[in-house]
């Protein structure tokens, strides 16, 4: 097989949402935190939406982006917490797919914390193939040929032979 048509882990994203309450946004940093071992990055509000009680500058959010081996890590450990299956659903066009952990107590090696309480959090995956830096450079930057995307055929291909996934049709 070509290499260059191998597909990889771009990144994982682990992302909180908690709206306008801060204690939440407390608790999740401190979630993220506990199941990464990093520290989260905020995330703020880009406009106003006065029924939802949010401003343009308010933090309503954290997230965390992992790259390489340790993404690699997450994805297995939060696959687990979903007994390794996945909807078909949750994969995207173009290759990419996410899901969420309701309990964050469901993953095997993480203790529940009375500071934390019970609460979930969002995974999304993002997949490359070798030549995607065309795309994202500073220099020359180019359109991706049709023929070396990622399908989304193709990301539960990958799932399955390199997670042990089961893709369940919902």
């Amino acid at each position: 097989m070509n290499p260059m048509r191998n597909i990889r882990i771009e990144k994982v994203t682990l992302n909180f949402g908690a709206g306008k309450e801060q204690a939440r946004l407390e608790k999740g940093t401190k979630l993220l935190k506990l199941i990464s071992g990093k520290n989260p990055v905020k995330t703020f509000a880009k406009k106003r939406i006065p029924a939802w009680g949010l401003r343009e500058g308010l933090p309503i959010g954290c997230k965390i982006t992992l790259r390489g081996p340790k993404a690699a890590e997450i994805l297995k450990r939060t696959l687990n917490a979903k007994d390794n299956k996945l909807k078909r659903k949750v994969f995207d066009d173009q290759g990419n797919f996410s899901f969420g952990i309701h309990e964050y107590i469901d993953m095997a090696d993480v203790r529940y914390d009375a500071d934390i309480g019970i609460m979930g959090f969002e995974v999304a995956v993002t997949l490359e193939r070798p030549g995607f830096r065309l795309k994202r450079r500073k220099n020359k930057t180019k359109k991706l040929s049709y023929k070396h995307a990622i399908t989304k055929e193709d990301a539960i291909e990958f799932m399955k032979k390199n997670f042990d996934t089961q893709i369940i049709e919902a």
